[in-house]
C-alpha cells in the first residue's frame, strides 16, 4: 500500500472517532493538497478513488491535472491559493472550486469569466479571521459587503474559508468563523489543515485542507 493511501485511511479513521464522540454523523470532505507534489505521489491516491485536491496555483494544476481530468471527470480541484485577477479565465477551465475570493474586482472578474465559459463554480469567501496585514482575505466587518455583491452577480457563494495566525492556537479562529458562517447564514466552510484539523471539526469544518500529513513533507 502506497503511503499516501495509508496516511489517508489514518486519518479518515482519526476523524471517524472525534466524529462519533460529538454524536454527529455528517465526515468533512479532505481535500488533499497537492501543490508542490509530482503526480508519482499522487496518482496512487487518485487511483485509491479519492476525488478532491487542492493545488496553491493556476499554472502547476493546469500542467499536473488538465490529463487526468479529461480521464477522470469525476475529479474536483480546490484553489486554495491567492488568485491573481488575470489568472482568472484559467481559473475558471480547470477549478472545480475557488476557496480565496476576497474582493469585489476578483468576484466581478469571475463572474464576467463564467459567463464567458459557461461554466459556475462554487466559492468560499476567504476571511483574514486574525486580521494580519500581510494575510490575503477579506476584513471581517467587509464580509457582508462582499456577500451581496456576489449575490447580485449570482457567484455561487457556499462558504467561508480561513487560515489562522501561524504559532497561535486556531481554536478560538475557527470558533469565530462557525459563528460568521451562521451569521451569514451559510451551510459549508474551509479550515483546518495538517496541524490543526482535529480542532477545525470541533466546530464544524466540512472541508478540511490536509496536505503534508498525507503526501509527506514538502521539499
Amino acid at each position: 500500500m502506497h503511503s499516501s493511501i495509508k496516511n489517508y485511511e489514518d486519518i479518515i479513521r482519526l476523524i471517524k472517532s472525534k466524529i462519533e464522540d460529538q454524536n454527529t454523523s455528517k465526515l468533512p470532505k479532505i481535500i488533499a493538497v497537492s501543490k508542490t507534489f509530482a503526480l508519482d505521489n499522487i496518482l496512487p491516491l487518485v487511483e485509491y478513488g479519492h476525488l478532491d485536491y487542492g493545488e496553491n496555483k493556476v499554472q502547476e494544476a493546469i500542467e499536473k491535472w488538465s490529463d487526468i481530468k479529461i480521464k477522470k471527470p469525476q475529479i474536483k480541484l480546490h484553489l486554495i491559493g491567492k488568485l491573481q485577477t488575470n489568472k482568472v479565465k484559467f481559473a475558471i477551465r480547470i477549478f472545480d472550486y475557488i476557496h480565496s475570493v476576497d474582493s469585489i474586482k476578483l468576484a466581478k472578474k469571475i463572474s464576467d469569466e463564467q459567463k464567458k465559459q459557461n461554466k459556475k463554480v462554487k466559492i468560499f469567501i476567504q476571511v483574514n479571521i486574525g486580521s494580519e496585514e500581510q494575510k490575503s482575505g477579506i476584513d471581517v466587518n467587509k464580509i457582508e459587503e462582499l456577500l451581496n455583491f456576489c449575490k447580485e452577480l449570482e457567484l455561487d457563494v457556499i462558504g467561508l474559508m480561513c487560515i489562522p495566525p501561524i504559532n497561535k492556537d486556531s481554536s478560538k479562529y475557527f470558533q469565530k468563523m462557525n459563528l460568521l458562517k451562521n451569521d451569514f447564514n451559510l451551510q459549508q466552510l474551509s479550515m483546518g489543515m495538517s496541524s490543526d484539523y482535529l480542532d477545525a471539526i470541533k466546530n464544524n469544518a466540512t472541508y478540511l485542507r490536509i496536505g503534508s500529513s498525507i503526501f509527506g513533507k514538502r521539499n
